[in-house]
C-alpha cells in the first residue's frame, strides 16, 4: 500500500520529479502518482485532498511551477504532512513558485523544499524521514543512505 503520494500540477512535471520517484523507490517507499491542477480542476485537487488520508497515505509531496498552488490547497483539505515542491516552469525560473509554496497562512503548513532538481530530492528524503517516525524498515534504509554521504 503507497505510504507517499506524488502530485504534480502536469504531465509535463513528470521528468522534474523523477528524483523525487527514483529516491523513493530506492529507500523501499511505496508511492503513488497523481496529475492534478489545482487551476484546471480545483474539485478533483479537493476531493482527492479530502480522501488521501483514508487510503493509507501518511506524506504527501506536491509539485507545481508558475502559481504552484498546488501545495497549498492539498494541505487545505487534509492534515497529513504535505512538501511541496517549486517547480522552475515559468520565465521567472522557480522563484515564484518557491514564494506560492513558502508563504502559506499560518494554520495550513507547507513544507517547502528547494526549486527543481535538489527540490525533488529532499521531499523523497523528508518524507523518509517523516515515515522513519513509525517504520523501521524505512528507517534503516534512510540510516544506511546517510551513513554512505
Amino acid at each position: 500500500m503507497p505510504l507517499v503520494a506524488v502530485v504534480m500540477g502536469s504531465k509535463s512535471d513528470t521528468e522534474a520529479m523523477h528524483p523525487t520517484l527514483n529516491i523513493l523507490a530506492q529507500l523501499g517507499i511505496d508511492y503513488e502518482v497523481s496529475v492534478i491542477s489545482a487551476h484546471r480542476n480545483p474539485e478533483k485537487a479537493r476531493q482527492y485532498g479530502l480522501a488521501v488520508q483514508s487510503r493509507g497515505i501518511e506524506v504527501i509531496i506536491a509539485a507545481a511551477g508558475g502559481a504552484a498552488h498546488l501545495p497549498g490547497v492539498l494541505a487545505s483539505w487534509t492534515t497529513l504532512p504535505v512538501i511541496g515542491v517549486p517547480l522552475a516552469t515559468s520565465e521567472l525560473k522557480g522563484i515564484d513558485a518557491l514564494y506560492s509554496i513558502v508563504q502559506m497562512p499560518a494554520g495550513i503548513p507547507v513544507a517547502s523544499m528547494a526549486i527543481g532538481t535538489t527540490g525533488a530530492k529532499n521531499a523523497a528524503y523528508l518524507a523518509a524521514e517523516i515515515l522513519s517516525l513509525k517504520y523501521d524498515k524505512i528507517r534503516e534504509a534512510y540510516e544506511k543512505y546517510r551513513s554512505e554521504l
